[in-house]
Order: structure tokens, then C-alpha cells, then sequence
């Protein structure tokens, strides 16, 4: 097979020849093509993830804003008849639009390869800010892909390209699921929902691992499945100092919410059961 640059195979290449659509406003050619292998997500890929270097993204609207980060909304689809999807686009926000924050009680444990990239975060220069945006994008790739790899109820991630990560979208049409903390639900139905964020937390804890910020707000209800979001900052738990206090956190937030539905949950119970399932 004839080589094209940026992994573009021969197929796409000659559907680019042929491709009389160039993007318009709010357009922009698939960034797939300009990722390398380990900044796409974990194979076997879904069906439904369009790689064709002819796909357009088309913007939707945005979802949720933050103090980060954006959620927004594409659509990647080959004009005509092509394949098409849409994908949830989390773009982590520039330096000079938001002053970028988290706690470095995350990061302990984790690395920045390159010096002058750990004085510059340290310092918090404009530069150092930069950094550490394209570090979070990654790093919510790596445990999206990770975890997904674990069989975990999360976002398929389709990829990871500088400060932007896209990823499976879930709800229904261009609706997004509704958050947990949204959910009103009957007895055995929060019942059900207590289990799956329990074994959502045992599948992490046998992994060595907690998400280090859980709560009804960043876990999703589609369809009756609690599917999990917001995991940059997924803790190690014995790398990291404080992964035991933060995954003691969690318990106390999952609890404290379930409790309030008028569904018994002992946190500490909780917590000494994932303590448990850890393997050192």
C-alpha cells in the first residue's frame, strides 16, 4: 500500500481526491489524522468510531461549561452517505481564558517528564498553565482508556489531541444523560444505582485505584446505567500519599447522597470493604 502522511492510508486518501466538501464555519477537517496510535483509544475500537481522514466535525453547541474545562458537542461524519457520530469534545481551556487549577494532592505519585515543564507548573507561568492542560487532557485519556480496558462503565475515548479529549457521548439524540444528583428514582430503582456506583468503585479499588472526586454530579444515569465522568484526576492508592484519605472521600460522598434518598449506606462499612478488595 502506497505511504500518505499522518497515517492517512490509501483509502482516505483517494476519497479526500474526490472530496468536494471543504468545512465552513464551525467545520474543521477530523483531527483523527493528526494523532499518533497512543493518542487514540484502546482497541477493538466500537464500530461507530469514524476514523476516515475525509470526516468533517461539524460544531453542535456546547453541553456544560467549567472552571477548566468545556464540554462541547460534534458531529464527525464523512459528507454524502458516509458514517457518521456524535462525540462529546472536553476541551481544557487556554491560559488566558480561565486561571487553571488542581490540587496537586492529585498529581502526587505522577510524573512530568521534562524539568523545565515541572518548574514552569510549579511557578504557574502562562507557559507552566499551558502545560499542565495538555498533562490533565492526558491524563483523563489515559484513565478513560485504561478503565475502559477494565470493563468499567465510562465514555468510550475516541482520542486525545492536545488539550481536547474526545470521547463517546451518552444520552439520547443531542440530549445528555442527566447527572445521578438529577435522578429521582423509587426504592428498588435507587437501589439498583447504589450497586452499580459500589462496583464501579470495587472494579478501581482491585485496580489499585479511586476516582478522588466521586459524586452524584459526575457520575451519569442513561438507560438505567450509572456511566462515570470527570476522571483526570483518578488517584493511584498506594503511589499517591493520599489516595487512601481520598478514596475514604469518596465513600463519605456516595453515602452521604444515597443516605439523603433514604437508602442506608455506611460509609465507613464502604470503606472498609474497598480497603479490602485493594491488591498491593
Amino acid at each position: 500500500m502506497t505511504s500518505t502522511p499522518f497515517g492517512v492510508d490509501a483509502f482516505d486518501a483517494a476519497s479526500l481526491m474526490f472530496q468536494t466538501q471543504e468545512p465552513t464555519e464551525g467545520q474543521r477537517w477530523s483531527t483523527w489524522p493528526a494523532t499518533i496510535p497512543t493518542e487514540r483509544g484502546p482497541e477493538p475500537r466500537p464500530d461507530w468510531v469514524v476514523t476516515s481522514a475525509a470526516a468533517i466535525d461539524t460544531e453542535l453547541g456546547v453541553v456544560k461549561t467549567g472552571k477548566e474545562a468545556d464540554l462541547h458537542l460534534i458531529e464527525r461524519a464523512v459528507p454524502g452517505t458516509g458514517p457518521s457520530v456524535i462525540l462529546a469534545a472536553k476541551r481544557y481551556r487556554g491560559p488566558e481564558q480561565s486561571d487553571f487549577h488542581r490540587s496537586a494532592i492529585y498529581t502526587e505519585g505522577r510524573g512530568i517528564r521534562r524539568s523545565r515543564d515541572v518548574r514552569a507548573v510549579e511557578k504557574s507561568t502562562t507557559f507552566g498553565r499551558a502545560v499542565a492542560r495538555v498533562e490533565w487532557a492526558t491524563a483523563e485519556f489515559a484513565a478513560l482508556s485504561r478503565l475502559w480496558s477494565l470493563g468499567a462503565p465510562v465514555p468510550y475515548p475516541v482520542q486525545v489531541h492536545e488539550t481536547e479529549v474526545l470521547m463517546e457521548f451518552i444520552g439520547s439524540g443531542r440530549v445528555a444523560a442527566p447527572r445521578l444528583a438529577q435522578v429521582r428514582a423509587d426504592a428498588s430503582e435507587l437501589y439498583d444505582l447504589f450497586r452499580q456506583v459500589v462496583e464501579f468503585m470495587r472494579l478501581l479499588a482491585r485496580a489499585g485505584l479511586t476516582h478522588g472526586d466521586l459524586s452524584p454530579y459526575n457520575l451519569l444515569v442513561h438507560e438505567g446505567r450509572v456511566v462515570a465522568i470527570d476522571l483526570p484526576q483518578v488517584v493511584d492508592l498506594i503511589a499517591n500519599p493520599s489516595g487512601f484519605d481520598l478514596l475514604h472521600r469518596d465513600c463519605v460522598n456516595v453515602c452521604a447522597w444515597f443516605t439523603r434518598q433514604r437508602l442506608e449506606c455506611d460509609a465507613e462499612e464502604l470503606f472498609g470493604e474497598l480497603v479490602g478488595e485493594v491488591g498491593f
